[in-house]
């Protein structure tokens, strides 16, 4: 029996206001309208930037399905839809590409201005949502809304991929990989023998130091306060590891000493200000570059010394690691089935969908790297 242009009833996880847990209800998916795509999600990642949401440092609209991070197969499509058709693998884009915006035209550019990011509307382009459980209206999250059964999502938000691929495992190329990867490849467009410390270690920060590590860096420095995520990050690429509890002096200065004055790269993976800064300061102190790639928290400002970057540092902001969406996710998948690099040493749980909170309890205590969930 065709679900096509039928409203559909599955299960979704509906975070109902900040600080609580997730609601697994019954929700109506709305199907899709002009350009717009019906997804039958399979597998989904934790990122910590829906956790962001929950505790109010990205703010969102309430009631909202978080989730941004996934894989699925196309169930039915709009009207006009011709890049997918129903039965593709797909995975959803948060940062989405129209080819026709400013950004998406500029070869430097990647952050298309049909995303939601920064305007969190939590609605699809015509300003309505697709989503209803018990009777309420339920917001989208970055236009991609993937702790459900099934999603609709704009055209220029799903990337088809190759039908062999496991999505289980290239959920994570949804983000946090790619994020990580193309932070080191091509934001900060890491050279042969260059020196790198990335600051904080989950599935991110990992994928970061896998791409310094394929760009050739000569030393990789792991910075976590968390030491017990020393051991993946060596298997991963990492030449040394450094918990800034360890020492009595700020960690920009244990790090410009250990370099003989600075690295040529730092990246920033943790999303907090402090650190921010102590990753600026650390790189070389006239040619080294900065990349900030976590999410930074809402209503907090940076102060710092002007002459950190007029003596001729960068800083660098990387949202999904520069990566011009809808080209690069086919392709990094393709590089995934040609063993270009591993996925399986950042999954370190797969839960069912219905154990979600308990997925996020592992992300908060620090115990997992990335969970997937799958319906």
């Amino acid at each position: 029996m065709s679900t096509a242009g039928k409203v559909i009833k599955c299960k979704a996880a509906v975070l109902w206001e900040a600080n609580k847990p997730f609601s697994i209800e019954d929700v109506e998916v709305a199907p899709p309208k002009e350009h717009e795509v019906r997804v039958k999600i399979v597998a989904t990642g934790i990122c910590r930037s829906d956790d962001h949401v929950i505790t109010g440092a990205l703010v969102m609209p309430f009631p909202i399905i978080l989730g941004h991070e996934a894989a699925g197969v196309v169930e039915s499509v709009g009207q006009g839809v011709t890049a997918v058709k129903p039965g593709d693998k797909v995975i959803p884009l948060f940062v989405p590409q129209c080819g026709e915006c400013q950004n998406c035209l500029n070869t430097k550019g990647n952050l298309c201005s049909k995303t939601d990011l920064g305007t969190s509307g939590g609605l699809m382009a015509d300003g309505t949502t697709r989503f209803t459980c018990k009777g309420k209206a339920i917001h989208h999250f970055l236009g991609t809304s993937t702790f459900t059964e099934y999603t609709v999502l704009h055209e220029s938000a799903v990337a088809k991929i190759d039908s062999a691929a496991p999505l289980e495992k290239v959920c994570l190329i949804g983000c946090g990989f790619s994020t990580g990867y193309g932070a080191a490849l091509q934001t900060a467009k890491v050279e042969p023998g260059s020196i790198c410390a990335v600051f904080g270690l989950g599935g991110v920060g990992l994928s970061v130091i896998m791409g310094c590590k394929v760009a050739g860096a000569s030393r990789i420095i792991a910075v976590d306060i968390n030491s017990d995520k020393f051991a993946k990050a060596k298997e991963l690429g990492a030449t040394d590891c450094i918990n800034p509890k360890d020492f009595n002096k700020p960690i920009h200065e244990v790090l410009t000493e250990m370099t003989r004055g600075g690295v040529d790269y730092s990246f920033e993976v943790i999303g907090r200000t402090d650190t921010m800064t102590a990753a600026l300061a650390c790189c070389q102190y006239n040619y080294g570059v900065s990349v900030i790639v976590g999410v930074p928290p809402a209503a907090q400002k940076i102060t710092f010394d002007p002459m950190l970057l007029f003596s001729g540092r960068s800083w660098k902001g990387s949202v999904f690691g520069g990566w011009k969406s809808k080209d690069a996710v086919p392709k990094l998948v393709a590089d995934y089935m040609k063993k270009k690099f591993v996925l399986d040493p950042l999954i370190t749980h797969t839960l069912p969908f219905t154990k979600i909170n308990e997925g996020f309890d592992l992300l908060r205590t620090g115990k997992s790297i990335r969970s997937v969930l799958t319906f």
